[in-house]
């Protein structure tokens, strides 16, 4: 994308960002995470169907420099996530350039090719495809039409079922957990210094790939992601199980919107569900 490398090489050049956070092309079908430091890097960034990753886990992960600003490269449902961290004072709105860029779709998984049938799910139900807060927003959209089959709600179907049913199918899931905690190293909201999952004094979660474990650890995270997960599904992505993890926190998202008409990472000045106390919220949920 010729228009986000001139973008990029001119914030490198007159020093407005002290590097950029976007992608590379890696294979044919695999872009892959890359930081331009230099206005020649700043020619490999690339933007396309391939670019899967959310870029904004990097803001906590990364050594930032202690002045100046950052670029990011950033579609409309990862500025979501950067918004979350501005909203809960991860990181300064001051310290970030934003190159928005007009999302038409990614695919699944890396090394797909590009098809309606290879179309990530949550890519059919987006609202966020312009990143209208970014700095500069680059790119044309485009007509998306998503295949049938994504259409099916896996929430409603989970809630039709009795609690036995739905118990059995989450015990089924979490069974095959292997405690790697990818989804916690992908999930740009899991920015602890230490996780929970780590303190062994006391011990809060078992640390072994046990059913009590595995359960214990995947339904705490869920509840730690309340009124914060913005949907990007790069839990369920990277789980190398299989799990379908995203939807315990769509799940939560769906409540949170409903009963405290709250969506995150939506406007980095509303504050934070879990951070505001108010005497007129709804408690009727709770039993």
């Amino acid at each position: 994308m010729a228009e986000l490398v001139q973008t990029a090489k001119e914030l490198l050049s007159s020093g407005a960002v002290k590097f950029i956070i976007g992608y590379a092309q890696h294979t044919k079908n695999h872009a892959m995470p890359f930081i331009a430091r230099t206005p020649e890097e700043a020619e490999k960034l690339v933007f396309n169907h391939h670019c899967l990753n959310n870029l904004s886990v990097y803001i906590n992960t990364l050594e930032l420099p202690k002045e100046g600003k950052i670029g990011i490269v950033s579609k409309g449902c990862d500025l979501r996530s950067v918004t979350m961290l501005i909203q809960e004072s991860q990181i300064l709105r001051d310290r970030l350039y934003i190159i928005g860029v007009n999302c038409n779709g990614v695919v699944k998984d890396f090394e797909m090719d590009w098809s309606k049938e290879n179309l990530a799910p949550k890519c059919a139900i987006c609202k966020v495809r312009e990143p209208k807060t970014a700095d500069v927003v680059i790119g044309e959209i485009e007509p998306l039409a998503p295949p049938e089959q994504l259409a099916d709600d896996m929430v409603a179907k989970l809630d039709a079922m009795s609690p036995i049913e739905r118990w059995n199918f989450w015990q089924a899931q979490f069974e095959k957990c292997i405690k790697c905690y990818t989804c916690r190293q992908a999930c740009p909201m899991c920015y602890c210094d230490q996780c929970l999952v780590d303190k062994n004094v006391p011990q809060w979660i078992e640390s072994s790939s046990s059913a009590r474990g595995n359960f214990s650890w995947n339904i705490v995270r869920a509840f730690h992601q309340a009124g914060r997960c913005t949907g990007c599904g790069e839990c369920s992505r990277v789980c190398p199980m299989n799990i379908p993890l995203a939807l315990l926190n769509k799940k939560m998202g769906m409540v949170a919107a409903k009963e405290f008409n709250f969506m995150p990472g939506m406007n980095a000045d509303e504050p934070t569900l879990i951070g505001t106390y108010n005497l007129k919220d709804k408690n009727d949920f709770i039993m």
